[in-house]
């Protein structure tokens, strides 16, 4: 009898060791769930400022640091087609404090490059699909074509002497104008740059003649009439330039190609603050401001659970990946 209530005790020891082991370690992510943030965030944006990611970023980060009660920091690492950024993010601290940008580039970069010093589904974790947006078809105001005809008429009379700018290779300006070629059957140089302002620049200067970028970075010079604009690439016209044909209704039938946006944290971020950060942004996407911005400039606010954002990567990647086969990109 003294045995068998020896064991009990034994038994319930172990039972209550057990149960303080777990309950200690559970202890560290839920005080530092209800104390984060209790320093500023960094925010990665892998591209120059200016461009629609900056811009988008930026006006993201105002409203968290509003909510979250800490600033949070937009570090722009342009080039590379993002990989300089998505880089950083990879070797970055896992403890809820970094986050990045994440832009088609994800999408692309593994059919476009051999080597990758990261990669997505490894070495991130995602946290809400931010935004959706198009891209808009513009050339120079020097540009003698006003329309998509006079623009393709213009290209078949000089194939392989007109050129086109991007944000980089593989990125949504870079495969929307290959799309365009290949439709059409025609033949345009492209040339890359570390960001849309600089793409802008030369397209105003002349050094280009066509630049087909987001909507959001191009429309105040369409306005103010420092480039022309010809057509957009989404399936239906845009509520921020309802005159403005899509490329479907221009002569090139079935032609649609939009861009998108999310964010994403180091992989091993624990989930209580993955869960916080993505109530936050629906939060933020929900908020007047961020509605405002986000439509003005042509776009879509997204959010969702973080899931959601992992499996519209996964099937982007495939998308795309086919499509640069397509047209016959090969792996650097």
């Amino acid at each position: 009898m003294a045995r068998r209530k020896w064991q009990g005790e034994i038994r319930m020891s172990v039972m209550l060791g057990a149960f303080a082991a777990f309950a200690v370690a559970l202890l560290p992510a839920t005080v530092s769930a209800q104390a984060y943030p209790s320093r500023p965030l960094r925010f990665i944006v892998p591209s120059a400022p200016g461009g629609s990611p900056d811009i988008n970023s930026r006006e993201l980060a105002a409203e968290l640091t509003k909510q979250m009660g800490q600033q949070v920091v937009v570090e722009n690492r342009p080039g590379a087609s993002g990989i300089l950024g998505y880089e950083m993010l990879a070797r970055a601290s896992a403890d809820g404090y970094t986050f990045a940008y994440i832009s088609n580039f994800v999408a692309t970069n593994p059919s476009l490059y051999a080597r990758l010093p990261y990669d997505f589904f490894r070495d991130f974790q995602p946290v809400i699909h931010y935004f959706g947006g198009i891209n808009i078809l513009t050339v120079s105001q020097s540009s003698p074509a006003r329309s998509v005809k006079e623009l393709l008429e213009l290209v078949r009379a000089n194939p392989g002497k007109l050129s086109f700018g991007s944000s980089g290779v593989g990125a949504t300006p870079h495969l929307s104008m290959e799309l365009f070629a290949s439709m059409t059957g025609t033949n345009i140089q492209h040339v890359p740059y570390k960001g849309t302002q600089q793409a802008v620049t030369d397209l105003i200067g002349g050094q280009i003649e066509i630049l087909c970028d987001n909507l959001a970075s191009l429309l105040p010079l369409v306005k103010s009439g420092r480039i022309r604009a010809l057509a957009v690439t989404s399936a239906k016209r845009s509520q921020v330039l309802p005159d403005l044909p899509t490329l479907d209704e221009a002569g090139l039938p079935g032609y649609e190609y939009t861009g998108w946006s999310g964010i994403a944290v180091p992989a091993g971020t624990p989930r209580p603050l993955i869960q916080r950060l993505n109530e936050e942004i629906n939060k933020a996407l929900a908020s007047p401001t961020v509605q405002k911005g986000i439509l003005s400039r042509g776009g879509t606010p997204l959010g969702g659970t973080p899931e959601k954002f992992g499996e519209h990567v996964k099937r982007e990647t495939e998308r795309l990946g086919k499509l640069i086969r397509a047209v016959g990109i090969k792996p650097q």
